[in-house]
């Protein structure tokens, strides 16, 4: 997948609190942030998850038998 760069300004507090969570989830901040970014988009409806993008291709593959 390509990797799209993008600069963030954030709040120290946020970004002190992110890194924890990244240390004990074993990610770096960047993919913390991506990791949580993705959790709130696809819980509101915005970006389907990796389930359904495959349920998504059984159901093309399906429809053309």
């Amino acid at each position: 997948m390509k990797r799209k760069t993008y600069p963030l300004r954030i709040n120290p507090e946020i970004l002190e609190a992110m890194q924890k969570w990244a240390n004990d989830d074993l990610r770096s901040v960047n993919a913390q942030i991506e990791f949580v970014l993705r959790e709130s988009l696809i819980k509101a409806g915005r970006l389907k998850s990796q389930a359904q993008k495959s349920e998504s291709a059984v159901d093309q593959e399906t429809d053309k038998d």
